[in-house]
């Protein structure tokens, strides 16, 4: 498993290159040109400035999250064909500085959904929050003037820009089955993986969050079945899935350990986090620790390792601990304790393995 922490650039995030050099076992960066709107180039030397800032701290810069997808392939337009060609010279231009993982997604409109970006746990800390009740009846618009607006970072798939023409999205969408979005996704997948294969790239979705249809509009990434159903579109290695536990968790249909199990060897990329699920179908995001929420985090991480694991792992939100200011779900601390959580349980691991190897080879001198 090769740890790796989020950071969303010089200027755009409260957490320094300095501070994540000093948690334990972090060597590469998870990154992003997010001023760059979705469909066109990333320029090469633009690129070339995240990978000097990242390397005067030792860090690599091996996967990028996230390439975004413009709408109009989402929605099949013809236009979507110059979109793709875009993209297909990004994956270039990313694979000239050693790029390995592009994690994406395919979700109509919004990137992820919560209702309340701090609702207080009962230890007095702070996380991200989804009640049911309140999307169910909620206006869309609504959902954009109480979260999108940060005057200080942007949050990935709710830019001001992008949501400007929300209303005009949705009309757009109002055309797009469940079915035509799979065809969709196909048509983009069926021209990118060979430009990704070339480029010794690999292409990574990540689950729809929450894995449910919201405001009306389909979800394709929410379950077994249908991560299975994604990798046939396309049966190429390049083709993959970031698997997100705490996204694919909200769901206590999902069996997260059984996914890494089945499909280990399309999995480059992982985001481990846990949420607390409610009857009602609320969910808030926890720390990373088991007992905490209702995402078996220690059977996860020994899926991974009993799979023999060595792609990437990121601990995906936390908390808001110790009055720390940051981008909601991205702060320094909850997330570092959730690095050595991680680490604990995977280091137990190795030393269980070396244990066994130990006794075997003793057993047969």
């Amino acid at each position: 498993m090769r740890m790796v922490f989020r950071w969303f650039g010089k200027g755009n995030d409260s957490v320094s290159l300095q501070h994540i050099k000093q948690i334990p076992g972090v060597e590469g960066l998870v990154w992003a040109l997010h001023d760059i709107p979705a469909g066109e180039v990333w320029p090469l030397d633009r690129i070339l400035e995240v990978k000097q800032q990242a390397n005067k701290y030792g860090f690599q810069i091996d996967v990028v999250e996230s390439v975004n997808i413009h709408d109009d392939i989402k929605l099949g337009l013809p236009s979507r064909d110059q979109y793709i060609e875009n993209y297909k010279k990004t994956i270039q231009n990313l694979s000239k500085v050693g790029v390995k993982v592009i994690c994406y997604n395919f979700m109509p409109v919004f990137d992820w959904v919560r209702t309340d970006l701090f609702k207080p746990l009962e230890d007095g800390s702070t996380a991200l929050f989804y009640e049911k009740a309140k999307v169910v009846g909620m206006d869309p618009f609504e959902l954009v003037e109480n979260n999108a607006y940060n005057p200080e970072f942007t949050m990935p798939g709710w830019e001001p820009e992008r949501l400007k023409s929300l209303k005009e999205l949705f009309v757009a969408y109002s055309n797009v089955s469940t079915e035509s979005l799979w065809d969709n996704l196909q048509y983009f997948l069926e021209k990118i993986i060979p430009v990704a294969e070339m480029c010794d790239v690999k292409m990574a979705i990540h689950p729809d969050d929450p894995p449910w249809e919201i405001f009306g509009l389909p979800r394709l990434i929410t379950s077994q079945d249908n991560i299975r159903r994604f990798l046939k579109l396309v049966d190429n290695p390049y083709n993959g899935v970031t698997l997100c536990s705490g996204s694919l968790g909200a769901n206590s249909a999902n069996d997260i350990p059984a996914m890494i199990r089945e499909f280990a060897d399309r999995i480059p990329f992982a985001h481990i986090r846990n949420v607390k699920r409610f009857a009602n179908g609320d969910f808030i995001e926890t720390s990373h620790r088991t007992k905490d929420g209702s995402v078996d985090i220690y059977e996860i991480v020994k899926a991974y390792h009993d799979c023999g694991f060595t792609g990437y792992a990121r601990p995906d939100h936390g908390r808001h601990i110790w009055d720390e200011e940051c981008r909601p779900g991205y702060g320094l601390y909850d997330r570092a304790l959730g690095i050595m959580y991680l680490w604990g349980i995977w280091d137990s691991l190795e030393s269980i393995y070396k244990e066994k190897i130990d006794i075997v080879h003793s057993k047969t001198r």
